[in-house]
């Protein structure tokens, strides 16, 4: 894969370790944490459908398109965006801004899930009253000495691996990391609907109920498509970038979409029919995972083994995500100082744990500081998911359907008419017209300026 032209810069070994990278950089805690307690919030399958529309209409269009800008670019996300209008480069900016943000609060979910692999491990999870495990999860979140080693040791397995480079660290940790996800997902929903009343949750999960689609629902939905797929990060600029001419971008894309795609829907599969099974509420909101499963496990046969492969699963989504979310600034970094990648990594991950005390303290001392109503770790999540993944897609989107010469676009993202992509001219419709004007829509809504 590599070429005799791209001898100075990293690049993936191969098309799998490429796909199996950036799709897991699009899969981790938005697809299985986020997305189920998300749908929970929002109606189920009503949800689920809007959902699906954002991702086949925005999301592919959109992974696309930051493929082919990154492709181009051929360096970091500021510096791709920038070498095709100057101005642009804000928008990198944008998005390098956003991975970071997003990587700080991230970070301490992470690390949310390596302490609970350790409870799974010893049996602490397992037996205990619905209080007890609410009270056990209200404590740890109350203990910020506690939660900061657990978000250290998970920004430290991030570092590590993205310190060693693309090939040498990035692919070949994905290539056994995403292969392994895979396998626990399956196992895990295979074991969820087969529980007795299951099919109460599958069906509450897959029926659409279209009364109550609304505008905030609407949102919501385009806001998890950008957050699962991390459209608006930078990490697809960025990991195609090390992209060679010969890879063929929309089949590329498509793998990663699906693969994206598919974990969400499998995570719901895995949590929401247990969780009917069982007579709990799916609408518990983020202690979805951490509060309302151990009592499903508990419950179950086997219920220690489950749980430990549950989390022992968020634990490696979480890790395939950040590793993307990180590259962002690492390489930034290492293009614009011309530092080591070593050195950028470890600078990078410090500057993101001192970004991410602020949400992580909004669990405890902090409660109580509010903007817009919100804590500061939802704000977080507010800035990344509503503010601004939908502007750097949005703006992606008319740089590449409005500034980018028509004939340029089709040649990169055909690898100069190397490949066929019979659906060109729908999608290009797509990027121009129909993308730009849906994310605005549904920005305006988000943010309240706009009642759909």
């Amino acid at each position: 894969m590599k070429s005799i032209t791209d001898k100075k810069r990293d690049q993936f070994n191969s098309k799998l370790g490429f796909i199996l990278a950036a799709a897991g950089s699009a899969v981790g805690l938005g697809n299985l944490w986020r997305f189920p307690y998300v749908t929970g919030n929002n109606g189920g399958g009503a949800f689920v459908f809007l959902y699906l529309v954002c991702i086949i209409v925005i999301g592919a269009s959109l992974v696309i398109a930051e493929f082919a800008i990154g492709r181009n670019g051929r360096a970091n996300a500021i510096e791709s965006y920038g070498k095709l209008c100057k101005k642009f480069k804000a928008v990198g900016y944008l998005a390098m801004i956003a991975a970071i943000v997003l990587f700080s609060f991230y970070a301490i979910i992470g690390g949310w899930t390596i302490y609970y692999v350790i409870q799974a491990v010893s049996g602490k999870l397992i037996g205990l009253a619905p209080d007890k495990l609410g009270a056990m999860f209200e404590t740890f979140l109350s203990n910020p000495f506690q939660m900061v080693i657990y978000q250290i040791v998970f920004l430290l397995l991030t570092a590590i691996v993205v310190s060693k480079g693309i090939s040498k660290g990035i692919e070949k940790y994905c290539n056994v990391l995403m292969p392994l996800l895979f396998v626990m997902l399956i196992v895990l929903a295979i074991r969820s609907i087969t529980l007795p009343g299951a099919m109460e949750g599958i069906i509450w999960y897959l029926k659409p109920d279209f009364s109550k689609i609304d505008g905030s629902i609407v949102a919501s939905a385009l806001g998890q498509a950008f957050f699962s797929l991390s459209i608006g990060s930078g990490c697809m600029v960025t990991y195609a970038s090390y992209l060679s001419k010969e890879e063929n971008i929309p089949r590329t894309a498509m793998a990663v979409t699906l693969a994206d795609t598919g974990v969400a829907l499998l995570a719901g599969f895995v949590i929401i029919p247990a969780v009917f099974a069982f007579n709990m509420e799916v609408g518990s909101g983020s202690g979805l995972a951490f509060v309302t499963l151990p009592q499903v496990f508990s419950n179950m046969p086997m219920g220690t083994l489950f749980a430990i492969v549950f989390f022992g699963l968020l634990v490696v989504a979480a890790l395939t995500s950040s590793i993307g979310m990180l590259e962002v600034a690492a390489a930034f970094t290492v293009e614009k100082t011309k530092t080591s990648r070593a050195k950028a990594t470890w600078l990078t991950t410090l500057f993101v744990f001192v970004l991410g005390i602020p949400p992580l303290m909004s669990f405890g001392a902090w409660s109580n500081v509010k903007i817009g109503g919100k804590n500061l770790f939802d704000m977080y999540d507010f800035f990344v998911s509503n503010i601004s993944f939908p502007l750097v897609g949005f703006f992606g989107a008319i740089l590449v359907g409005h500034l980018w010469r028509k004939e340029d676009v089709y040649n990169q993202v055909t690898g100069d008419r190397i490949h066929s992509f019979s659906l060109i001219n729908i999608w290009y419709f797509f990027i121009k017209y129909l993308i730009p004007f849906i994310i605005l829509m549904i920005f305006l809504q988000s943010i309240g300026i706009l009642k759909i």
